[in-house]
C-alpha cells in the first residue's frame, strides 16, 4: 500500500507499530500492523521516500504486507480511518506530473507499460518512461525557441543595434527542425502498430491451406482443417506475438461463388476482413494453376496496398505461375521466412525499431503534424518576405503543439533566453 502527501508519515504512525529510532528516508523498516485491540496481524516492511526524491515528489510511505487480500484490505481501511483517502485512477502519476517529477510523455508511458501485452511493448514503454520521446523532441524545441528569441530580440531591441536575422539564416535554422520532426512524425506508422498491434487477414480460395497456415503461424490448432472445400464459414481470429508486436491473425472463409446463404455471408466477411486489415496474406495453391478467384483477390490486394503473396503447398510439384513466398503449412517449410517478411512489412525501413524515441501516441502524432504545419507556413512567410512580426505568429503556432506534448514554454523562458544570449542594455 502506498501513501503520498504531507501527512503520509502521520497516517502510517497511527496504523503501525514502528521500531525505535523513527523514520529513516530511503531505508526499509520492519514494523507491526496491529488490529484495533493492538494484537499483531502482520509484520510489514515500511519504506519512506522523502520529498522531493519520490515518485510523486511528495513524502511517500510504502507498506509491504505479506499479500493476503484480507490483510491488505484491512491496512487500506485503517489508513482511511486515520485520515487518508483512496487514490483516484492515475492520481499518483498525475501528482508526479503536477509536481514536475515527470512530463506528459513519461506519464502516458506509465499507462502504456501497464497495458503492455508483450515484452517489446513493455520495453518501449519503459524507454518512454525514461524520457526517450522527450529527449528526441528537446533539441528541435530548443532550436525553435532560439529562433523565436532571435526574431523577438531583433524586433524589440532594434535600437540597441541587435542584428535582424536574414532570410537565409532563418531558412537555415528551419530546415533541420522540419526534417527532424517529419522523421519523428513518420515513425508513428510503426509506433501505432507497436502500441495497438497489427491485424493480418489470411485470404484465398477454398482449400488452398489458409486454415493450416493460420494454425502454423499461431503454432496451435486453432482453426478446423479438413479436405472439404468451404470448411471455414466465418472469420476466425487469434492474437499472437510476432517480434514483440501483437498480431491479430484472421482466418477467413474461402472466396468463391457462394453455394448457399451461410457461405455467401462468410465470403462477404472475408472481403470485409481484407478491407480492415493492416496487412493481407493472399494464399495461393502452388500445386495448381492460378484460377480466376486468385486473380481477383490479387487485384483487390493491390488496391489495398499492403499485402504479401504466399504460395502454399510448396512440398508438392509446383504448377503456379505467380511468384510468392513459398511455404508448406503441412511441413512448416518457409514459414520462418514468411514471419520475417511480415516483420519487414511492419517496419518497412528496417531502422525504426532500432530507435528508442519513436511515436506511439496518436495525440503526439497530431500535435507534431500541427507543429509541422506551422513550420511550413513559417518557411513560406520567409520566402515571401513577410515581416518578422507576422512570421513569429507561425513560429508560435509551431511551438504550441510541442508545448502540449512536453510542457509549456512561458514568456519568461523567451525573455530569459533573449537576455542570456544577447548583450543588450550594457
Amino acid at each position: 500500500m502506498r501513501l503520498s502527501g504531507a501527512q503520509s508519515r502521520a497516517v502510517a504512525e497511527q496504523i503501525l507499530r514502528l521500531p525505535p529510532g523513527g523514520w529513516r528516508p530511503w531505508q526499509c523498516l520492519l514494523a507491526a500492523l496491529p488490529d484495533e485491540n493492538s494484537a499483531s496481524i502482520d509484520h510489514v516492511v515500511v519504506t519512506y521516500f522523502a520529498a522531493p526524491r519520490s515518485y510523486t515528489a511528495e513524502d511517500v510511505v510504502e507498506i509491504s504486507c505479506h499479500g493476503a487480500p484480507v490483510v491488505l484490505q484491512y491496512c487500506v481501511w485503517r489508513a482511511c480511518q486515520a485520515g487518508a483517502r483512496p487514490a483516484e485512477p492515475g492520481e499518483f502519476t498525475f501528482r508526479a506530473y503536477l509536481n514536475g517529477r515527470i512530463d506528459l510523455p513519461r506519464a502516458e508511458a506509465v499507462r502504456d507499460l501497464i497495458e503492455a501485452t508483450t515484452l517489446y511493448q513493455a520495453r518501449v514503454a519503459a524507454q518512454q518512461m525514461e524520457g526517450s520521446v522527450s529527449k528526441r523532441l528537446a533539441p528541435w524545441k530548443e532550436q525553435l525557441v532560439e529562433l523565436i528569441s532571435l526574431l523577438e530580440a531583433g524586433i524589440d531591441f532594434a535600437e540597441n543595434d541587435v542584428d535582424v536575422a536574414s532570410e537565409d539564416e532563418i531558412l537555415r535554422r528551419l530546415l533541420p527542425m522540419t526534417q527532424g520532426l517529419e522523421k519523428l512524425t513518420a515513425s508513428f506508422a510503426y509506433g501505432k502498430l507497436v502500441h495497438e498491434g497489427l491485424t493480418l487477414a489470411i485470404v484465398g480460395r477454398p482449400n488452398v491451406g489458409k486454415s493450416s497456415l493460420f494454425n502454423r503461424l499461431l503454432e496451435q490448432d486453432r482453426a478446423i482443417v479438413t479436405d472439404i472445400p468451404g470448411t471455414t464459414r466465418d472469420a476466425v481470429s487469434e492474437v499472437s506475438s510476432l517480434f514483440g508486436i501483437p498480431v491479430k491473425y484472421v482466418d477467413t472463409a474461402g472466396i468463391r461463388e457462394g453455394r448457399n446463404l451461410v457461405e455467401t455471408l462468410g465470403i462477404e466477411r472475408s472481403y470485409q476482413a481484407m478491407a480492415d486489415a493492416d496487412l493481407t496474406l493472399v494464399v495461393l495453391d502452388a500445386s495448381t494453376p492460378a484460377a480466376g478467384e486468385d486473380q481477383e483477390l490479387l487485384r483487390r490486394a493491390r488496391e489495398r496496398g499492403r499485402h504479401l503473396v504466399v504460395a502454399n503447398k510448396c512440398d508438392l510439384p509446383r504448377m503456379l505461375e505467380y511468384d510468392g513466398i513459398a511455404v508448406s503449412a503441412l511441413t512448416g517449410e518457409g514459414v520462418e521466412e514468411l514471419r520475417r517478411r511480415i516483420g519487414e512489412s511492419i517496419d518497412a525501413g528496417g531502422d525504426i525499431a532500432q530507435e528508442s524515441g519513436f511515436i506511439t501516441s496518436l495525440r503526439h502524432e497530431q500535435f507534431l503534424r500541427e507543429c509541422l504545419e506551422g513550420l511550413h507556413h513559417a518557411r513560406a512567410a520567409v520566402e515571401q518576405r513577410i515581416p518578422h512580426e507576422m512570421l513569429l505568429l507561425d513560429l508560435y503556432a509551431a511551438l504550441r503543439p510541442l508545448d502540449a506534448i512536453t510542457g509549456a514554454t512561458t514568456a519568461d523562458d523567451i525573455l530569459n533566453r533573449i537576455f542570456s544570449t544577447f548583450c543588450i542594455g550594457k
